[in-house]
């Protein structure tokens, strides 16, 4: 059972464990498995639910008491785009836990002396986000102002179950921005998906500011449902 989690861990694979109490049976659930051996169906219900909501508690179920432990990998947070805020928000976003990487092709933008510990990708953004296989856990955040850049990153997100898409920008550039989605045959529904001007309306002004406001919606998306 340990090298089996173990195993799980190492391949950033989401892994619920689950041990009834009063005799230590134990057994793993992946989201990929939506039925258990010896368990009952209401506990591998809540086994995926504490699973998606990055949970850990115990569980009751017919006279019996299961302790349900969430292993997920860390969520992760792409940001296209190496500008000013980019950097605040890398290093915040590292410090809350976030898996960062900072995706620009200007490799003036994207030097290591400005993302210190920071993974970075200088390859185009619809190549890197495809080799960066978005999964439920990815917040992506376009920052450039540019649509070379930020729509192909778009158009890949969409794409993908990412859990968060946010592009920077004023109203007016929003507005814009969605145009040119409909215009790629991206339904309301998709559009919608896009937090646009990005952020929580907090006043925010100086780079780093802004980083806080990002920051904070995307661990409201990521965190909402929870409790």
């Amino acid at each position: 059972m340990l090298d089996r989690l173990l195993a799980d861990r190492r391949a950033k694979r989401s892994v619920a464990l689950v041990t009834r109490l009063h005799d230590g049976f134990a057994a793993l659930l992946r989201p990929s498995d939506r039925e258990a051996a010896n368990l009952p169906r209401e506990v591998v219900a809540e086994g995926f639910r504490a699973l998606a909501k990055d949970l850990s508690l115990p569980f009751e179920q017919d006279g019996e008491t299961y302790f349900i432990r969430s292993f997920n990998p860390s969520p992760r947070m792409i940001i296209v785009g190496a500008v000013h805020i980019a950097q605040s928000l890398a290093e915040m976003a590292r410090l809350a836990g976030f898996e960062v990487v900072v995706v620009d092709p200007r490799q003036g933008f994207a030097h290591p002396d400005r993302f210190v510990g920071i993974e970075i990708s200088t390859d185009w953004p619809a190549q890197a986000l495809e080799q960066l296989d978005l999964d439920g856990r990815t917040a992506v955040v376009t920052l450039t102002h540019d649509p070379k850049l930020d729509d192909p990153a778009l158009d890949a997100a969409l794409a993908s179950p990412a859990f968060y898409i946010g592009s920077l920008g004023s109203k007016k550039t929003h507005r814009a921005r969605l145009e040119r989605l409909a215009s790629r045959g991206f339904a309301k529904a998709d559009r919608e998906r896009v937090c646009g001007p990005v952020g929580l309306a907090i006043g925010s002004v100086t780079p780093a500011e802004i980083a806080v406001s990002i920051l904070a919606e995307v661990i409201r998306a990521l965190r909402s449902d929870s409790s």
